[in-house]
């Protein structure tokens, strides 16, 4: 067998599963309507929480930024990357979280991704013990695999499971490690519950906060302001290519930590930093969060995610045959568990049909048995799009229960 035939082989048993992906082209750019392949589609499946991307505010002041800073950084952060535009970016972002984080700082990383990883990687040295959340983002994973500490994992949500992990372990330093929001099933995690057990167990508490920041909190400051919690034990990474609508990352946390992410996290020495047009443009997208805009858009996806959880709660009890359920989300993110590969391919394929879209996630993203419709909402959909999208999904559950 050839290198290439090794391949192929491994392409055709993943269609074999119907785990094979495609690229779907773009034809417009990301918001609750959007051209797909030529034709307009009605999108359930953007991570743009509060609709920012597509708002003309922060598209002119990425142009402003750059006509003022040209396009790119043109070298690491440490070398000569790192401007005032990125340093105005942290210091909000440290004044943001210093009523959540005593001492706050924060540093700026090109992705979520590469924030997750410096953190871990950097601080789960040969000392220290991770316990890793079940359903951990994969950024998180990966960042555990790579790092030098021992990784124990704990079930989801467990937390009475991690306080029995927590008294068990004899490493130095401990180092719990959880998503805010589960990006697959749009439920929380305990984080009252777990800053308590690093508090009394004397561990830092590493919160993935990419699905809270900007859409949770009286002023979408994210999952900290939600549930009302404080402690330099806290570490939070923030996202801002979801619901700040643009891109990059944020680690915020007492200085001493930040300080030493600057000194031994690799992805942040050796990476070139974003471009300082977006930085610019990222005050405004901070702005548009904590003022009337952002407050209004939360409002509106607090009473979508009530309409279209009532409504698939309804087409589940007409339906009970083809076995569909939900998750305990509370958040835009609202997953309707199909079950099979296949048949949620089926089901999203319909859906496109109709007009939607909104994509099945399948093994390896969730486990077997268990893809979905990742169902999102975005704060500048209608509630007419969300009784466009229920229609659709009885037209489809009807059709279903029919070629049963």
């Amino acid at each position: 067998m050839s290198l290439l035939d090794h391949l192929n082989a491994k392409l055709a048993a993943l269609s074999a599963q119907s785990l094979r992906r495609s690229l779907r082209r773009a034809d417009t750019g990301t918001a609750p309507r959007q051209t797909v392949g030529g034709r307009e589609l009605l999108m359930f499946c953007s991570n743009d929480y509060l609709g920012l991307a597509a708002e003309p505010a922060l598209a002119e002041a990425l142009a402003e930024g750059a006509r003022r800073w040209g396009a790119g950084s043109g070298a690491s952060p440490l070398v000569s990357g790192h401007t005032a535009a990125h340093e105005a970016v942290t210091d909000t972002l440290a004044r943001w979280y210093a009523p959540h984080i005593p001492q706050a700082r924060a540093i700026g990383f090109c992705t979520g991704y590469m924030a997750n990883l410096a953190v871990v990687t950097a601080l789960g040295d040969e000392h220290t013990e991770l316990f890793s959340e079940q359903l951990n983002h994969a950024s998180l994973i990966d960042a555990a695999r790579l790092a030098k500490a021992r990784v124990t994992r704990y079930a989801h949500a467990d937390v009475a499971g991690l306080r029995t992990l927590l008294a068990a372990s004899t490493a130095k330093v401990k180092l719990i490690v959880t998503d805010a929001v589960f990006s697959m099933d749009g439920d929380f995690a305990p984080l009252p519950a777990l800053l308590g057990l690093a508090e009394e167990f004397d561990a830092w508490l590493v919160v993935d906060d990419a699905h809270g920041f900007g859409v949770l909190g009286a002023t979408g400051r994210g999952s900290l302001e939600h549930f009302g919690l404080t402690s330099e034990r806290l570490i939070l990474v923030g996202t801002l290519g979801k619901a700040a609508g643009l891109s990059g990352a944020f680690v915020a946390a007492h200085a001493t930590i930040v300080e030493y992410l600057l000194q031994a996290a690799r992805n942040f020495i050796f990476s070139t930093a974003s471009p300082p047009a977006v930085e610019h443009a990222l005050l405004t997208s901070f702005a548009l969060i904590d003022g009337p805009l952002g407050a209004a858009r939360r409002a509106n996806l607090v009473a979508l995610q009530a309409q279209l959880r009532e409504g698939l709660v309804a087409l589940i009890d007409r339906h009970p045959r083809l076995g569909w359920s939900l998750t305990d989300a509370a958040t835009p993110i609202q997953p309707l568990i199909v079950g099979g590969n296949a048949e949620v391919m089926a089901l999203a394929a319909a859906l496109e049909t109709a007009g939607l879209r909104v994509p099945g996630i399948r093994p390896p993203t969730v486990a077997a048995g268990t893809a979905r419709l990742r169902i999102t909402l975005c704060g500048t959909h209608t509630a007419a799009d969300v009784d466009t999208l229920l229609t659709s999904l009885e037209h489809a559950a009807a059709a279903q229960e029919r070629a049963a």
